[in-house]
């Protein structure tokens, strides 16, 4: 054969069908490593290259199958060629011995390693000029295409694989939260946490945010009228409860913007101000934030007051506590934030045992448990297991608390700091 065709023509096809070996097996890895979701936000946007990518995807075992046989058939070709010309130089004995040998070192540097990991590292660049070639050489072999599919497929089948598809892609809620972080500098740090608050909102309840009983402000209807119109005059709340005698009794939500109505007249009574309040709006202290978010917005409410299995108040949330869950508080300063908590000079927070959990690790960064208790004050009292009679020290994971003033059975303040920063002594 040899003596039939000019050995400067055999090379040349040799080298030839290397390329098309080189590229069968970078189109395979550039196809399968290319990003689905960028592939998918390009093809929306009317890119048809991506959209010819996204074709080929659809059916993996077309597409995998197509470049098999393309690869197979070259390769086969390839050694063919390569006996012919070591037996011209090295004899029919040595010659298929040796051709497998080198044939082999060169199509796995030259046709599978080097050309493989380009497209492992730049996938868009080999996906989608060879989508060019692999779609209509998917068509003109597509008879053996199906034909090997069809049997691989069944033996798919009895292995158990029921889609050959290329599936939905889902991800899930932790995958999407892996994406954000792993996003870097594509999305600004700021961003990067309102999209994984965003995510932590069905893993936090009203409960976890609300306004706790004892610190809500309402009009008790029982207080003498001067009193009520005093406090609603210097009310810092845009909505105050009005409630009968226990804040249980809750009858309605005040706006103050509808009690001008009623300060312009010469004489206000106790019913004209029930007269403007609203039906209050009550909500499960079980309610996840995502819930209760979209009930707001359903509802036209703002407020709502948190009721537990019995009715009884336990609390009150607004729709601005939500938002502070997803964009952050409303304020920089940390002082004004959470006047429970005060920095002391020597490092360690005097902490006032009515504090929410969540808010001290939001502000200052810590790891205290969340799925217990809600406040200081009953987190000591679980780790404790009985009411201190006075000071006590305890250590809650890494964070270390010292009680410093227990009040009518509660412990109104104590003095915490991490066990990696330990405060100085004082004297």
């Amino acid at each position: 054969m040899s003596d039939d065709f000019p050995l400067g023509l055999l090379f040349g096809l040799l080298a030839v069908l290397i390329l098309l070996s080189a590229f069968f097996s970078s189109s395979e890895t550039g196809m399968m490593s290319i990003n689905r979701y960028r592939l998918s936000h390009r093809a929306n946007g009317g890119e048809r290259r991506a959209q010819r990518v996204l074709r080929l995807l659809a059916r993996p075992d077309r597409l995998i199958g197509v470049i098999l046989i393309g690869n197979n058939l070259v390769n086969n070709l390839a050694a063919a060629i390569a006996t012919v010309l070591a037996i011209h130089f090295f004899g029919e004995v040595s010659g298929p011995a040796i051709a497998p040998l080198v044939l082999t070192i060169v199509i796995l540097i030259f046709a599978e390693v080097t050309p493989k990991t380009y497209a492992a590292i730049k996938p868009e660049r080999i996906a989608y000029p060879a989508s060019m070639a692999l779609e209509p050489l998917l068509k003109l072999l597509y008879p053996l295409v199906w034909l090997t599919n069809a049997i691989s497929n069944g033996l798919l089948r009895l292995a158990g694989v029921k889609q050959i598809d290329g599936g939905t892609d889902n991800l899930t809620r932790d995958e999407l939260r892996t994406i954000v972080h792993e996003a870097g500098t594509l999305i600004p740090q700021r961003h990067q946490a309102m999209l994984l608050s965003i995510l932590d909102l069905e893993n936090v309840t009203v409960n976890d945010i609300m306004v706790p009983r004892h610190e809500i402000v309402g009009i008790d209807l029982e207080d003498d009228l001067e009193s009520i119109l005093a406090q609603i005059r210097t009310s810092q709340h845009t909505r105050i409860p009005v409630y009968k005698g226990d804040i249980n009794n809750i009858i309605g939500m005040l706006h103050l913007r509808n009690a001008a109505r009623f300060l312009a007249k010469a004489e206000v009574t106790k019913a004209a101000i029930v007269q403007e309040a609203r039906e209050p709006y009550f909500i499960p202290e079980s309610t996840p934030l995502h819930t209760q978010l979209l009930n707001f917005q359903k509802q036209k409410r703002r407020i709502g007051i948190v009721v537990d299995e019995y009715g009884d108040v336990e609390g009150l949330v607004t729709l601005e506590d939500i938002l502070e869950e997803i964009v952050g508080e409303f304020t920089t300063d940390v002082a004004g934030m959470h006047q429970e908590i005060h920095l002391q000079d020597d490092g360690s927070y005097l902490i006032e045992g009515t504090a929410n959990i969540r808010e001290i690790n939001k502000s200052l960064g810590w790891q205290l448990p969340t799925d217990g208790p809600k406040t200081l004050n009953g987190l000591i009292l679980e780790h404790l297991e009985s009411f201190p009679d006075g000071p006590a020290c305890l250590q809650v994971g890494t964070t270390r608390m010292e009680i410093l003033q227990v009040r009518d059975k509660l412990i109104t303040s104590a003095r915490c700091w991490q066990h990696a920063r330990r405060p100085a002594r004082r004297r």
